[in-house]
């Protein structure tokens, strides 16, 4: 899948930052942002993949991820017409080996109470893919 090596991509950019990230989390219900990263001192960033034109303008839930990140960025292939995404937004351009951040977002704080909910489900997020990795067969089963 384009989105899932975009996403690969990204995750192994944000480690180079000192970041460490997960895919498919649920902030709230009805929400499931690409990748959610977490910085070195609770930074919170939310990168949604976007593989084509189509696959963007068909996504109308992605402003309702910006009041659960600090920081809000679009990861796209080289070949993805970036005069689309908002200016307001960040930018990386991805493939599935890397990426570079081409636009910082602007940072919007999230409040503390807000940052320690999402720092929980990151690290809940987290665990849970582990023991996956580790157990499937038991896991699998909630």
């Amino acid at each position: 899948m384009p989105g899932q090596l975009l996403a690969r991509g990204v995750g192994r950019a944000l480690r180079s930052h000192d970041f460490v990230s997960v895919e498919e989390l649920v902030p709230s219900a009805g929400l499931r942002v690409d990748v959610m990263a977490l910085g070195p001192k609770g930074e919170v960033w939310i990168v949604e993949c976007k593989s084509s034109r189509a696959d963007f303008q068909s996504d109308h839930k992605w402003q309702g991820y910006l009041e659960w990140c600090d920081r809000f960025f679009w990861a796209v292939d080289s070949d993805f017409p970036t005069e689309l995404l908002p200016d307001d937004t960040g930018l990386i351009i991805a493939d599935a080996y890397d990426a570079e951040i081409i636009r910082m977002s602007p940072e919007t704080k999230l409040a503390p109470a807000r940052r320690k909910v999402m720092i929980q489900k990151f690290a809940r997020h987290a665990a849970i893919r582990a023991q996956a990795a580790r157990d499937p067969a038991f896991v699998s089963g909630f």
